[in-house]
C-alpha cells in the first residue's frame, strides 16, 4: 500500500472516529476540560483552614484561638484537622494551597469584594457582567453552569450559561433572599440567624438534611464531567463570616468544605484528570483573635486549587509572614498575589483562551497583572 493511500485511509479513519465520538475531538485536542469555581462568601478565615503553625507570631496572635494539631503538611504549614480528604488530595499532589492571594479590592466590605472577584476588576463597579461569563463568550464552544439560587454576577453576561437550584417552598422567593441578606449581614448574630433560616428553607431532594455545600459540588461535578457538559462551572457558599465562635462554626464548615471535594472528585469522575477546581473567598480575616472568639474582616486571603491537572503537594503564593511589620495596616495579612493571576493562567493554560481574549475581554485592564506560573501538572 503506497504511503498516499495510507495517509487518506487514516484521514478517513480519524474523521469517522469524530463523527462516531464528538467527545475525542475534545479530549484529542485539549480542549475537554473542566474548571469549577467555588466562592466562599462571607470571608474565610485563611489562617485557620491553613494555620502557619511555623509562625513564631501565630500562636501569640490566636491564643486560644489557634487551631490544635493541625495535619502538617510541610515545615510550615497544616490543615485544619477537619480537612481529611484534603490532606489525602495533598499527598496525592492533587491539591494546592496557595497562600496570602486576593482580589485586587484591598478594603473590608463583604460585598464590594465579592462585587471585585466576581467581576473580575480592581473596582466593585468595573463591569455589570462577570468574568466567568466573559470566558464562556470567548471560548468557541462549551457552556457555563452554575448550582445558585440565581444567577451569580461571575456567571453574568454570556447566553451559554445556566443555573439550577433544587426548588424551594412555592412562598419562599430565591430573589427576595438574596436582597434581604445584606440587611442581614451588618449585625454578627442576626446574619447567622439568617443564614440558618435561609438553610433551612433550601432542604434536600429527599427532605433529610440541608442542601449544603458537598451536594452542590456533587451536582456541579456531575453535570460537568458529561460528554458535553458545561466545562466551566459556579458553585456558592455562604456563612463563613467568622465574627464570633469561630473554631465551632469553621469545624462544621470546613468539615463541609472536605466532603464537598470527595464529593466533586467522585463526580467528575473519569474527567478529574482534567480538572481544576478552585476554591475562593472574597477577603480574610484579622491576625488575631478578637474579644468572641471570632476574627474581623481582612485583606490577604488564600485559596485552594484541586483537580487532576494541578500540581499540588506543595504551598503555592508569597508567605508574607506574621509579625507585627509584616502585617497590612498591623492588623491582617498583607496580600502578596491577585487573584486575577491565578484566573488568567488557569484560562490561558487549562481552558486555552487567547493571552489577548482575556486580557481584552475577560479580565480588563489587568495587563500589569502576571499569570500566575507553576501550578499546572505535567
Amino acid at each position: 500500500m503506497d504511503g498516499q493511500r495510507r495517509g487518506l485511509l487514516a484521514a478517513f479513519g480519524a474523521s469517522a472516529l469524530l463523527t462516531l465520538f464528538p467527545g475525542a475531538t475534545r479530549a484529542a485536542t485539549g480542549h475537554d476540560t473542566r474548571f469549577l469555581l467555588v466562592l466562599l462568601r462571607g470571608g474565610l478565615d485563611g489562617l485557620h483552614l491553613l494555620p502557619p503553625y511555623a509562625d513564631p507570631a501565630y500562636a501569640r496572635l490566636r491564643g486560644e484561638g489557634a487551631v490544635d494539631d493541625p495535619i502538617r503538611i510541610d515545615a510550615s504549614f497544616g490543615l485544619h484537622p477537619a480537612l481529611q480528604q484534603a490532606a489525602t488530595m495533598y499527598r496525592a499532589r492533587e491539591l494546592l494551597p496557595i497562600v496570602a492571594i486576593a482580589p485586587p479590592y484591598r478594603e473590608r466590605s463583604h460585598f464590594d469584594a465579592q462585587d471585585c472577584l466576581e467581576n473580575g476588576t480592581a473596582s466593585p463597579t468595573g463591569a455589570r457582567d462577570g468574568w466567568l461569563g466573559r470566558c464562556v463568550q470567548a471560548m468557541p464552544g462549551g457552556a457555563g453552569f452554575a448550582v445558585a439560587a440565581v444567577m451569580p454576577l461571575a456567571l453574568r453576561g454570556s447566553d451559554r450559561a445556566s443555573n439550577w437550584w433544587p426548588p424551594l417552598p412555592k412562598d419562599v422567593d430565591p430573589q427576595l433572599l438574596q436582597r434581604l441578606q445584606p440587611l442581614y449581614a451588618a449585625d454578627p448574630r442576626l446574619s447567622e440567624t439568617f443564614e440558618r433560616s435561609t438553610h433551612a428553607a433550601t432542604m434536600a431532594r429527599d427532605g433529610k438534611g440541608a442542601f449544603a455545600l458537598p451536594e452542590a459540588m456533587r451536582i456541579a461535578a456531575q453535570r460537568m464531567s458529561a460528554v458535553d457538559g458545561p466545562r466551566i462551572g459556579f458553585v456558592e457558599d455562604s456563612g463563613w463570616d467568622t465574627h464570633r465562635n469561630q473554631a465551632q462554626v469553621l469545624q462544621r464548615k470546613l468539615a463541609e468544605l472536605d466532603q464537598g471535594l470527595a464529593a466533586a472528585r467522585a463526580g467528575f469522575g473519569a474527567a478529574w484528570p482534567r480538572t481544576v477546581v478552585a476554591v475562593v473567598t472574597e477577603f480574610g480575616r484579622t491576625a488575631a483573635i478578637n474579644g468572641t472568639g471570632g476574627t474581623d474582616h481582612g485583606t490577604g486571603g488564600m485559596a485552594l486549587l484541586c483537580g487532576g491537572a494541578v500540581r499540588g503537594g506543595r504551598i503555592g503564593g508569597d508567605w508574607p509572614g506574621l509579625a507585627s511589620a509584616q502585617l497590612n495596616q498591623g492588623r491582617d495579612l498583607r496580600a502578596t498575589s491577585d487573584l486575577r493571576g491565578l484566573f488568567k493562567s488557569v484560562l490561558t493554560e487549562h481552558i486555552g483562551l487567547a493571552e489577548s481574549a482575556v486580557e481584552s475581554r475577560v479580565f480588563p485592564a489587568s495587563r500589569a497583572v502576571e499569570p500566575m506560573a507553576g501550578w499546572r501538572a505535567a
